[in-house]
């Protein structure tokens, strides 16, 4: 039997909405910046870290990275698997869509119905390739369109002529479409940027893009739903972030990339001037030793790496006859 397009995406889709991966997770009441936990699974004798990754909506080279020594295609029956799904909102504001290019991660803020916490949706995101940066700032979705034709622009045309692989003046809606089943537009000038699905889900959370946000076919079509036109979109770089959550300091750290779109090191001087505009006048404890592995590893699990001090309880005064109280300085 042979599927048609829409049916082999709507089998797909169905696949993959009972998967383990969760997208939406409630905010804390306080405003607190973190949220989700890490997993540890075991893998089956068929699984690879590909495939894992999408069953938990998670980037390639996000698991990857935290499972270091592992065999990304044949793990093996059995071996553990670090699930890395706790994570830091990104330093913007909880409105509309953010995207923090470093972390290869979208991050979407419905409004929140009446009576009802403010939720989070986070998928990962493919993002622009060297000499093909996705631009940085604010802009919004002008229109939504399913099943979208993909008219490759002269520059892209001509990258896959110059490598013996022309491409059509336009690619129509089916399995060989690029667009996938679902595209956003940005109001970005000079060039056609789109939050898309994908023909190829295996490269979902890489630098592979022409500048696009690329998504897994079934993330792509829950945002579709649930975002309207006119929605603010954010596009922000920021490689380290950070927040103080119940007397905790914790930091979340991703490969930064330069302007020639290489991972670089997080510079120490520059995690140092965001702990002081974080922390202000406020008396912490630092352990120096887990910031600078964690800046070092970049693993972009989120790490406590200090305490705020309480004030200090006063201490026991006398009361015995023919003595006045002690007077503690302060």
């Amino acid at each position: 039997m042979t599927l048609t397009w829409r049916a082999w995406m709507a089998a797909a889709l169905l696949l993959f909405s009972s998967s383990t991966g969760a997208v939406e997770f409630e905010l804390r009441e306080d405003g607190g910046d973190i949220f989700g936990k890490v997993e540890r699974v075991r893998t089956r004798y068929e699984d690879t870290l590909i495939e894992i990754a999408r069953r938990y909506s998670l980037g390639y080279e996000e698991l990857v990275r935290v499972n270091k020594g592992i065999d990304p295609w044949l793990p093996g029956e059995g071996t553990q698997i670090v699930i890395p799904g706790q994570r830091l909102l990104p330093p913007a504001e909880r409105e509309g869509i953010v995207v923090n290019l470093p972390e290869h991660r979208m991050y979407f803020f419905p409004k929140p119905k009446k009576g009802e916490p403010a939720k989070v949706m986070t998928f990962p995101v493919s993002v622009g390739k060297m000499d093909w940066q996705t631009p940085i700032g604010m802009t919004k979705v002008v229109s939504k369109q399913k099943d979208p034709p993909w008219y490759p622009p002269e520059s892209v045309r001509k990258e896959h002529e110059a490598r013996g692989d022309p491409l059509p003046l336009v690619v129509p809606p089916g399995p060989t479409n690029p667009l996938g089943a679902h595209a956003l537009r940005l109001n970005i000038p000079g060039g056609a940027y789109l939050i898309h699905g994908t023909n190829n889900p295996d490269a979902v959370g890489m630098a592979v893009t022409h500048g696009c946000l690329r998504m897994y076919p079934e993330d792509v079509a829950v945002l579709f739903d649930a975002v309207k036109v006119g929605t603010r979109v954010s596009l922000i770089n920021e490689p380290l972030k950070m927040t103080r959550v119940d007397g905790e300091v914790w930091i979340e750290v991703h490969p930064p990339v330069d302007a020639e779109g290489q991972s670089v090191a997080v510079k120490l001087e520059d995690f140092e001037k965001r702990l002081d505009a974080l922390l202000g006048v406020s008396e912490v404890a630092i352990n120096w030793d887990i910031a600078i592995q964690a800046l070092r590893e970049a693993s972009g699990i989120p790490v406590m790496i200090g305490l705020e001090l309480g004030p200090e309880p006063d201490p026991p005064q006398s009361e015995s006859a023919g003595q006045a109280p002690s007077v503690v300085a302060r």
